[in-house]
């Protein structure tokens, strides 16, 4: 069950530093692509430089935002879906924002990419990483998802430790890492 995305204007405003982060890395990508296309000799390398930038900061964004999910997910049932692609997690218009940088970077390494094959442009391929990234960033920071169901398993060392004080341990250990002792 998915939790109710809110589309109110305050809702969409929610992470704007991060839409217009996206974006920027967009802009800037495509224009230091389309003039690496067009001078390749010149602008090559400044080309190569803004690529690797916006792969490093995706990779850094696309860790961090990883992490802050797994500490929401103690108490929210967060998934792939929701977190990266914000498939029930984000207003449409975030959505539609967030996904529009990144195709739009997909759009321009490709392009960019054809136009020049084999050349120092194909560095670009590697670009829409940092819009995946931002993407899972605004999703582990103001994704809406369900509360986490309550677990029935308790884990065995609590059942055991239970069982101990009441006195009816079992004498057979159910210790995953203890299966093997009695071979040796």
């Amino acid at each position: 069950m998915m939790a109710a995305v809110d589309d109110t204007p305050a809702a969409v405003d929610e992470g704007r530093a991060i839409v217009q982060l996206s974006w920027a890395g967009t802009v800037i990508f495509g224009v230091s692509a389309v003039a690496a296309a067009a001078a390749p000799d010149a602008l090559g390398g400044l080309a190569v430089v803004v690529d690797l930038i916006l792969f490093a900061v995706g990779l850094i964004a696309f860790l961090s935002a990883y992490a802050i999910a797994v500490q929401r997910s103690r108490h929210e049932a967060i998934n792939v879906g929701g977190l990266f692609l914000l498939i029930g997690s984000a207003p449409r218009r975030i959505q539609w924002r967030l996904w529009g940088s990144m195709l739009a970077e997909i759009a321009v390494a490709f392009a960019t990419a054809g136009v020049r094959p084999f050349s120092r442009l194909a560095f670009g391929v590697l670009v829409p990483m940092f819009g995946l990234a931002l993407c899972g960033q605004w999703g582990a920071r103001h994704g809406r998802f369900a509360p986490r169901p309550p677990s029935s398993r308790r884990p065995a060392r609590l059942a055991r430790h239970t069982q101990a004080e009441a006195g009816t341990e079992s004498p057979a250990r159910t210790d995953p890492l203890d299966q093997n002792a009695r071979h040796g």
